[in-house]
């Protein structure tokens, strides 16, 4: 299940992308639309713009702005950037690899089987969507 932090970051930045202009946006103006608590959306954007999705200007005229275009920022990003690991158990993931402290074998254990399985579909969809393809 996605976050809310996750979830936020996606409206926020579907938000912004469907801008036609490309000017910033004000947190304001965003946590209005999306019904979000400014606060909680100004550490979201912060981690965001960390990431290099986002940019930002201060002052008059300031707030985010798309840093690359939309075709181009891949949800499976978006989401381990806000979210962490994409894989449901740490011993499938790609890049939190940790292995189950109570499995003897993973090469033996049909749960990592199948959590392979649920990974790689769910990578699959999550690679081939771009922010593009939620503002369309």
């Amino acid at each position: 299940m996605l976050s809310r932090k996750t979830k936020y970051g996606l409206k926020a930045m579907t938000y912004i992308a469907k801008r036609s202009d490309r000017a910033t946006v004000l947190i304001q103006e965003i946590a209005e639309a999306e019904n979000i608590s400014r606060k909680f959306l100004e550490s979201i954007l912060l981690s965001l713009r960390k990431a290099g999705f986002l940019g930002s200007k201060k002052g008059k005229g300031g707030g985010y702005y798309l840093i690359k275009e939309p075709k181009d920022i891949k949800m499976a990003s978006v989401i381990r950037t806000l979210e962490g690991p994409i894989a449901m158990l740490p011993c499938v993931s790609l890049n939190f690899y940790e292995k189950c402290e109570d499995c003897p074998d993973e090469g033996a254990c049909s749960l990592h089987v199948l959590m392979e399985e649920v990974r790689d579909r769910t990578l699959e969809v999550l690679e081939n969507k771009t922010l593009e393809d939620l503002i369309s």
